[in-house]
């Protein structure tokens, strides 16, 4: 059985936070070099670990860099890739280095970095990036797997993603993943869990049920979604981050500056909707008495019109909390 139909038959998704079907991704690849055998094929691995909470990625590389680069160089067999990259943020180059770059020699991988913070981590705006470009998202499709770097076709995979490829491979996945747990965590950190466990049952095992009024934001520490105590037997979803919050001790209004800060310096300005709607939202946020309905109605106009996932993933965190904790 080849390496695609291993991965297809495990049942792997990507562990950026879309959860695209791994081996539909590969084969969309394949499908694109088949068409046109005289373009060079790339392969990216990213770890750019932009999004607040979220440890994993940098956990993989200092604890289990040979899994990361058997997954690599799965990928790089598999499509005949020219070159491969691993994409990381300058901040975190020095650590992945040293503990990557003993298994890079003698392959055809470069470690590539810049700060380019959140954004960075979308899959088009990485391969601006690389290219030299602007750090701005491309309109989809064609997607990266058909264009990607140079106009050719690139496979783009999480760290986590070729982790677990590398476990595949070993015969060793067991159907888990990571999870980061942080805020008012007892028990904080990166944690290795069955993907059938609900948020709930996370907690448990990786004994974090907190004992007093809480509430949490999953998938992300800045884009992830908020859930109370009775809305936990869901499966965790999204990068992988559970953030933990006291009811009583968290100021909601300061939590809410938080995330829009993050956004707004994130935000590379390419689209109205985001550069003005995130301008807006700082502003109005930051008043004595904020105009709720006009945040609220900025919120939707973001999701509904933003160019890329960045203006879009305002929305969650901030109306699912002002619809369920609210603000004094």
């Amino acid at each position: 059985m080849d390496i695609i139909k291993k991965i297809e038959a495990a049942g792997l998704t990507g562990r950026g936070g879309a959860e695209f079907p791994v081996a539909l991704k590969w084969q969309s690849v394949l499908k694109a070099k088949r068409a046109n055998p005289k373009k060079p094929v790339y392969v990216i691995c990213n770890l750019s670990e932009g999004e607040l909470g979220v440890d994993k990625d940098m956990f993989l590389v200092e604890y289990h860099p040979e899994e990361v680069i058997i997954g690599i160089m799965a990928a790089m067999n598999t499509f005949k890739a020219a070159k491969g990259y691993i994409f990381t943020q300058a901040h975190n180059f020095k650590k992945v280095k040293a503990r990557l770059g003993p298994y890079l020699r003698k392959t055809s991988i470069e470690i590539f970095s810049e700060d380019r913070g959140y954004l960075g981590g979308e899959e088009t705006a990485l391969i601006e990036t690389i290219e030299g470009k602007r750090t701005e998202p491309r309109s989809k499709p064609p997607y990266p797997t058909a264009q990607g770097l140079y106009g050719c076709p690139t496979l783009v995979n999480n760290v986590e993603t070729f982790y677990y490829i590398a476990k595949i491979i070993k015969g060793e996945y067991a159907k888990t993943r990571l999870v980061t747990i942080h805020g008012d965590a007892h028990n904080p950190g990166v944690f290795e869990v069955p993907c059938s466990f609900s948020i709930e049952q996370i907690l448990k095992k990786t004994k974090n049920i907190p004992r007093f009024k809480y509430f949490l934001q999953v998938g992300g520490g800045a884009a992830g979604e908020i859930l109370l105590s009775d809305e936990l037997k869901v499966p965790l979803r999204g990068a992988g981050a559970i953030m933990i919050y006291g009811t009583k001790k968290t100021d909601g209004r300061k939590l809410m500056r938080w995330w829009i800060d993050f956004f707004f310096e994130s935000n590379c300005g390419k689209c109205a909707p985001c550069r003005e709607g995130l301008y807006r939202l700082k502003e109005e946020i930051g008043k004595a008495k904020p105009n709720w309905l006009m945040i609220r109605a900025i919120l939707e106009t973001m999701r509904d019109s933003s160019f890329c996932p960045l203006g879009k993933s305002v929305h969650e965190p901030m109306m699912s909390f002002l619809q369920k904790v609210g603000v004094k």
